[in-house]
């Protein structure tokens, strides 16, 4: 059984549109609005807007297997992906370009083949729930799911909604697996849809937060600093911050917002044009004071200061430094 497009667009979750174009479907998780925006701005962050970050599939089947055929575009500065395949809350396999080499300290600058990829996945006998965790780093295109032709499926979306907003770190870098961002965690964590507006490179971006979704979010997370430390003087990170604050206030009066600090990074006592690095932490805690729906979680200290914790040794988390960096994240939020 080949899931149509009907099919596919009930079971997805984290996308706001869903297309079928030239015999592939397309997950889009920036609505078109944004997309022009970023067209407008820079084509380095336009691309990074059809990463499928915060894209999976949950669902109920008897099937015993899985067929995933996908072509993977170019998405973000990263070449690596990974589709991760979940039964019942288990990680079963995964399909990726990177299991058949051997993984350095820093593979952040691996050069690894996009183009078209396949993998049968077997799923076991009896009734399940399957979850799959799409690529945060390319853009995947589905063009072929397949379950066994005898079976149903039955469409299993969290309960909640949870709009994510960030640079690098929240759109996934640089995790091998796309199932250990920390996003994704409190997302599932939360039974909430992650619907992941994050780029890399980028910094408080008030237009972005000033475009409305179609849906009312239960959650919503802010997670910038870095870029603007190493971009912005002080005057304009303010602006940008208390108006970003401001939109998203204005759109989402009933949500609960949580602005998230920068973690630590290598360069943090180096000088910019901004000034310390410990200033972009006391500069948030100053404009959210203003609003009784968005509070401040410390990032700084989520993530040891231990470089083997890191994809880069700087300051992208691997696999392992998100575990940390989710752990204190829950602890910290009041939910």
């Amino acid at each position: 059984m080949n899931l149509n497009l009907s099919q596919i667009r009930d079971i997805t979750t984290g996308a706001v549109r869903i297309e079928e174009i030239d015999n592939g479907i397309h997950f889009y998780r920036f609505t078109q609005q944004q997309e022009e925006l970023y067209k407008d701005r820079s084509d380095d962050f336009y691309k990074k807007t059809f990463a499928t970050s915060g894209v999976q599939m949950r669902f109920q089947t008897n099937s015993q297997t899985l067929f995933l055929r996908t072509e993977i575009t170019s998405g973000s500065s990263r070449t690596y992906f990974a589709f991760n395949v979940f039964v019942n809350g288990v990680k079963i396999d995964a399909l990726d370009n990177f299991s058949d080499i051997d993984i350095p300290k820093n593979y952040t600058t691996l050069k690894l083949p996009h183009g078209e990829f396949s993998k049968k996945f077997n799923l076991g006998v009896g009734d399940k729930e399957v979850c799959i965790y799409f690529p945060w780093s390319v853009g995947a295109v589905v063009k072929e799911l397949t379950l066994d032709d005898d079976s149903f499926i039955k469409s299993r979306k969290p309960s909640k909604k949870m709009l994510c907003f960030g640079d690098s770190i929240t759109q996934g870098y640089d995790a091998l697996h796309p199932c250990n961002k920390y996003i994704s965690k409190l997302a599932d964590m939360l039974n909430a849809e992650e619907y992941n507006k994050a780029i890399g490179g980028e910094i408080f971006f008030p237009e972005l937060a000033a475009t409305r979704e179609d849906f009312e979010p239960d959650y919503i997370t802010v997670a910038y600093g870095t870029n603007d430390w190493n971009r912005c003087t002080e005057k304009e990170f303010i602006h940008n911050c208390k108006e970003f604050l401001y939109n998203l206030n204005i759109n989402y009066p009933n949500s609960k917002i949580f602005v998230i600090t920068p973690i630590w990074c290598k360069e943090m006592n180096e000088i910019r044009q901004f000034g310390e690095f410990k200033n972009i932490e006391k500069i948030i805690k100053n404009q959210v004071e203003e609003f009784e729906n968005i509070s401040v979680v410390q990032g700084f200290e989520f993530v040891p200061q231990n470089e083997n914790l890191f994809a880069d040794l700087r300051l992208h988390p691997n696999d392992n430094g998100f575990e940390y960096y989710f752990e204190n994240l829950a602890k910290q939020l009041k939910i």
